[in-house]
């Protein structure tokens, strides 16, 4: 054994990783920076009001269950281990918040923001209604 217990020569690092998404984004923008984040909801919570991001944003839950939903796609349920991206940009991300009323729900995104630009704006209600024919149809 060396230092820290471990065995010299392992070949765990072989099979260590695990890819859990792959994506090309649609840009990065010019002298981005990165920033990883954890966010947390309470049970039930509605998250963050419509909003958009700078550059893309890649994501994984942590805990519990994120309703995720993007203009143009429709809503769908993200789970604990499960991961998540968005191209940022003019897209708006509707929905992060917690699908569960009996758990938080914990999850970590990494965002390649434009500087000088805030790493999430929100959306207007006047210009939600003004793209109202981009939004995905509504579960009844």
């Amino acid at each position: 054994m060396t230092d820290g217990g471990r065995k010299p020569g392992s070949d765990a690092w072989q099979t260590a990783l695990t890819t859990l998404q792959e994506a090309t984004p649609p840009f990065v923008p010019a002298g981005a920076h990165a920033m990883t984040v954890v966010i947390e909801f309470p049970p039930g919570d509605p998250g963050t009001p419509p909003h958009r991001h700078s550059g893309p944003c890649f994501g994984y839950v942590l805990e519990g269950e994120m309703l995720f939903e993007l203009e143009g796609e429709p809503e769908r349920v993200i789970r604990a281990g499960e991961a998540f991206w968005e191209p940022g940009g003019d897209v708006i991300h509707y929905q992060d918040g917690n699908n569960r009323a009996d758990t938080r729900l914990r999850f970590l995104v990494t965002m390649l923001c434009e500087p000088g630009r805030p790493m999430l704006a929100l959306v207007h209600e006047e210009e939600l209604g003004r793209r109202r024919d981009r939004r995905a149809p509504r579960p009844a």
